[in-house]
């Protein structure tokens, strides 16, 4: 892959609205960022809470979503955000929010992607690191039939191939979508694709106190004959959005990746072990080039 310039937004945005998880009224703010500064999330509702690094070290168990922690300072499901930087190549920006979550939204990635855009891109004065991937990675769980692969790849870029499959049982049927990443691909196939549910799901998690707020007009929430009070925007929509998920959670790598990512019904847990794989067995390209604010930089 050729080598193109670090890049980061010409002007600060905002994107307000409620949190999935505890209901808050959030406002996330995008800030320009220098070279090689990354992807960093700040707390502001927080006294004196250092910004945290969006990298693979700073993510801390979590089921079905992707957050990330430093010191006392933690910030939860940071996916779809992350998807619109690495969807639309900002490499070094500053995400201020007011809450320990960003806004929902719909689910999806467009409301924070269609802010970046509006604000605009700037090109920098340093090279965006890439990792070329040289040899087969996988992860897998033996237990559940998971599985991401990644792959070297003849052409230039990242492309990520998903298949979704819950079973026979399941109101969501099995489907696979494959596609080149690219900025306008992005916004055209993958910005709008929303988060998703079964209707007892989601049922158990507002019984533990996630998603009061929430109505089927937010997000997708399946029952046995499909969504419920709402539409499909595609018909592989579900497939989409968990590939938007794994293109957010292989972002938290710091640098562009070429290759093929080849995903069967992984998470984000599975997501984030083979970006660590990728680090373990392309060790050159990780190490120490100093410190930025506790975060390692891609070499």
């Amino acid at each position: 892959m050729e080598e193109r310039a670090q890049q980061t937004i010409a002007r600060p945005a905002e994107v307000t609205g409620v949190g999935f998880l505890w209901g808050a009224d959030i406002r996330l703010k995008f800030l320009p960022a220098p070279p090689d500064y990354g992807i960093r999330f700040s707390r502001t509702d927080l006294a004196d809470a250092a910004p945290i690094p969006a990298l693979v070290e700073y993510t801390v168990p979590r089921e079905r979503r992707t957050a990330i922690a430093c010191g006392d300072s933690r910030v939860e499901m940071i996916e779809h955000v992350m998807a619109a930087l690495a969807g639309l190549q900002v490499d070094n920006c500053l995400v201020e929010l007011d809450a320990p979550e960003p806004p929902g939204c719909d689910g999806s990635s467009i409301f924070f992607a269609e802010a970046i855009a509006k604000a605009g891109i700037a090109p920098q004065d340093q090279p965006r690191k890439v990792l070329d991937i040289e040899r087969r990675v996988q992860a897998s769980e033996v237990a559940d039939g998971t599985e991401i692969c990644a792959h070297p790849a003849a052409h230039a870029g990242l492309e990520i191939s998903y298949e979704l499959d819950y079973g026979p049982d399941s109101p969501i049927r099995p489907h696979r979508i494959s596609l080149q990443i690219t900025p306008e691909v992005f916004l055209e196939q993958l910005a709008g694709s929303r988060t998703f549910v079964l209707e007892a799901e989601a049922e158990a998690l507002k019984a533990l106190g996630y998603g009061k707020r929430l109505t089927t007009a937010d997000l997708l929430i399946f029952g046995p004959n499909g969504p419920i009070g709402n539409t499909l925007r595609w018909d592989d929509e579900c497939a989409r959005h968990k590939l938007l998920d794994c293109l957010g959670d292989l972002a938290l790598i710091g640098c562009d990746l070429r290759g093929r990512i080849d995903a069967t019904r992984s998470g984000h847990r599975l997501n984030a072990e083979i970006v660590r794989r990728l680090q373990a067995a392309h060790p050159n390209h990780f190490l120490p080039t100093g410190e930025t604010n506790g975060g390692r930089r891609a070499a």
